[in-house]
């Protein structure tokens, strides 16, 4: 099979690819702009992304495209709609980055109890301040609600539940016995349920896809019902934040917040950008990079050469997320 693959890639993947007779085309500096062209020159059966955003445009460009594989968990960013319609079946490779997510979920909780980029950058400048630092209120005790309990919620909670964390769990698809038999208290599955939980924690962290239920789903009332100076985390998709709602919690009642995405952040890999949120003060920022660790690659890599045998050997795709729009296609 040939195998375009659009983004960043590990090395072990290709050579994995190449050792099982694929022809392997790498080049990470695909834009949607220039994806047609390399389709159309390459002419793959299967094309692999991870941050490259594959619109409709794309998919009418890749008429003999077997399979698109999003090289990670979440793929809003390839229009599934539309690979739907033209016959392609769209995959995931979910669970892989789970404990990369959560272990940047952990590290951006830690930095807005104790401001440690603050106090990098105080020290940087020559300042010793530590009569301002020296205020913190610690983890411990203190009660984690995660709204979300797929992998990368479990694997948060998990490490939570180590640090001595109470944790209340939410989730729109009621996976209450996972988030039990975990050590969590399960709150429920309705919007009641989901500002009850806001209000009775310390600190909450986001793990859900985007999609029509959850676009939006932290609005101005939720961030009315969070604690003044409570903790905010998303390291899932922007589109499930309304942001000037954020905005406004962060100057009203002093919510920090730790962010690995936004509104409307850039498809292209490296780009003059500026989102509003990074100048806002006990607001940490990180650029979309939470599943970017050399653990979590390694077995995105793994999933996808599987992905791409599977789809050779047995001719269909396993992890298929658009199957109910091909069936509806084929009608």
């Amino acid at each position: 099979m040939r195998v375009l693959i659009a983004d960043k890639f590990e090395t072990s993947g290709v050579d994995a690819l190449r050792a099982g007779g694929h022809a392997v085309e790498v080049n990470p500096d695909l834009e949607p702009q220039t994806l047609p062209e390399a389709i159309a020159a390459f002419k793959p059966d299967v094309l692999v992304v991870r941050s490259t955003k594959v619109p409709a445009s794309v998919i009418q460009a890749g008429g003999g495209l077997r399979g698109i594989i999003r090289a990670g968990a979440g793929y809003d960013n390839v229009d599934c709609a539309a690979a739907g319609e033209a016959g392609i079946p769209v995959a995931n490779c979910p669970g892989m980055n789970a404990v990369a997510v959560a272990e940047l979920a952990m590290g951006l909780l830690i930095c807005c109890d104790r401001r440690i980029p603050d106090q990098c950058a105080e020290l940087k400048a020559g300042h010793w301040n530590k009569k301002e630092f020296s205020r913190a209120s610690g983890l411990k005790g203190r009660t984690l609600g995660v709204l979300g309990v797929g992998a990368i919620g479990s694997a948060l909670i998990r490490r939570a539940t180590a640090f001595e964390m109470p944790v209340r769990a939410w989730s729109l698809t009621a996976d209450g016995p996972i988030a039990t038999g975990l050590g969590a208290s399960y709150v429920g599955d309705s919007r009641e349920d989901l500002l009850a939980m806001a209000r009775r924690c310390d600190a909450i962290s986001v793990h859900v896809g985007l999609n029509e239920h959850t676009k939006g789903l932290c609005d101005r009332a939720f961030f009315d019902a969070m604690q003044d100076g409570a903790i905010f985390l998303n390291t899932s998709r922007g589109g499930v934040v309304d942001q000037a709602a954020l905005i406004a919690a962060v100057k009203s009642k002093g919510i920090r917040a730790g962010l690995d995405v936004y509104q409307d952040q850039p498809a292209e890999k490296d780009v003059a950008w500026a989102t509003p949120m990074a100048d806002l003060p006990g607001v940490y920022t990180t650029h979309h990079c939470g599943a970017s660790t050399d653990q979590a690659q390694n077995a995105v890599a793994e999933e996808t050469v599987r992905l791409v045998n599977t789809l050779q050997s047995e001719g269909r795709l396993e992890n298929c997320v658009n199957e109910s729009l091909l069936a509806s296609a084929a009608r």
